[in-house]
């Protein structure tokens, strides 16, 4: 389950399709070197995201039917 506290970086190990939910929401953190201590929930501040909706987003492709999984 993905959480709002993980590290990017953790987030990007913990399933293959993670980075395309950030790039969707122009999140390009696989590439920042703040991606292994800064949290989810800050790259999402950093990009005006709602934290809330994006952990929603990754949390639905561990769901079998989901169309990103």
């Amino acid at each position: 389950m993905f959480r709002k506290e993980m590290s990017i970086m953790e987030a990007l190990q913990f399933h293959p399709k993670v980075r395309e939910v950030f790039q969707k929401h122009g999140m390009g953190c696989f590439g920042c070197m703040g991606a292994m201590e800064e949290s989810v929930e800050a790259g999402a501040n950093m990009h005006g995201i709602d934290v809330n909706t994006l952990v929603d987003e990754l949390n639905s492709l561990l769901e079998p039917d989901s169309p990103i999984s």
